[in-house]
């Protein structure tokens, strides 16, 4: 389970993973009682003094600014998704005296016109928990051909691609790599969890997830994190076989995910997806969720 203080033990992991000599600092050495750099190492890299970051990692301190992290994140080697990450939990620290509720998550009606322009693209849009909140017929067929193709629709039945790609075995089968895969949605999961530090569902995920999957839990106590983009995953699909996957993770202005699965045209892995895609075609055009159906 997570601790009480994600900044704290976000910066507490980033530094145990970084060695002295990654970061041109001499070792001597010396014998280290804890992996990885020391506090006033890192204090020291980052230009602050070392009693002050040892407030933050205690999560003492709310109020460090931009700048201080920024050169935090620099001394940690930090990509510019981690930096981002890294600003989430510090304004999470200084927003918790005034808790907002997190709305429920609709799919747009432009969205879902997306999703019916591209019909013969299997599209799946996730919601901030990953939750399945629209897939088209080829989405469906692609990611899920297992599942009720109108569990979307009902905010209660809903799939969740964490806990499929964790707790489901069909969903785990489709990927050659499931370690990479794994990896890709821990890793959003925790962006996720940094921007919405008080999202109960969120949390009560996350925990289910920990208990339930010793492999999560590991990856979750390594604070990876993920922004999207694109990725290649070989998908061993029980109808067609092997394909090269890439998929494409999209963000919509109320910060779901349209997830897009495409092949390298010409290739075995399109003519692969072809063939899945006949057997939707009958069907062709749907969007599998209602545009206003509430999370």
């Amino acid at each position: 389970m997570e601790g009480r203080q994600p900044l704290g033990e976000f910066l507490r992991t980033r530094r145990a993973q970084l060695l002295p000599e990654d970061v041109g600092l001499v070792a001597y050495g010396d014998r280290r009682r804890v992996p990885g750099l020391r506090r006033e190492e890192l204090a020291l890299l980052a230009g602050v003094s070392a009693s002050y970051y040892a407030r933050l990692e205690q999560g003492q301190s709310s109020n460090a600014s931009p700048e201080v992290l920024d050169a935090i994140a620099q001394a940690l080697r930090l990509d510019e998704a981690e930096r981002r990450h890294l600003h989430d939990l510090a304004a999470g620290t200084r927003r918790r005296a005034g808790v907002r509720r997190t709305g429920p998550e609709r799919v747009t009606p432009a969205v879902v016109q997306l999703m019916a322009a591209l019909a013969n693209v299997p599209t799946v849009v996730l919601g901030r928990r990953s939750d399945v909140l629209a897939w088209n017929r080829a989405g469906h067929a692609l990611f899920a051909g297992h599942l009720d193709p109108g569990s979307p629709d009902r905010p209660a039945e809903r799939p969740n691609m964490a806990r499929l790609v964790f707790l489901d075995g069909h969903t785990r089968a489709l990927y050659t790599d499931w370690p990479a895969k794994a990896k890709a949605v821990v890793g959003t999961l925790r962006l996720a969890r940094g921007q919405h530090p008080d999202d109960p569902a969120l949390a009560a995920l996350i925990g289910e997830l920990t208990v339930k999957s010793a492999e999560f839990a590991s990856l979750w106590a390594d604070h990876r994190v993920k922004a999207g983009g694109a990725a290649v995953y070989e998908m061993l699909h029980p109808l067609v076989g092997s394909m090269e996957v890439t998929q494409q993770s999209l963000h919509t202005e109320l910060g779901q995910h349209i997830v897009v699965a495409t092949t390298e045209p010409g290739s075995p892995s399109q003519a692969a997806m072809t063939l899945l895609m006949h057997s939707v075609r009958s069907d062709q055009g749907g969007v599998l969720a209602n545009s206003s159906s509430p999370a």
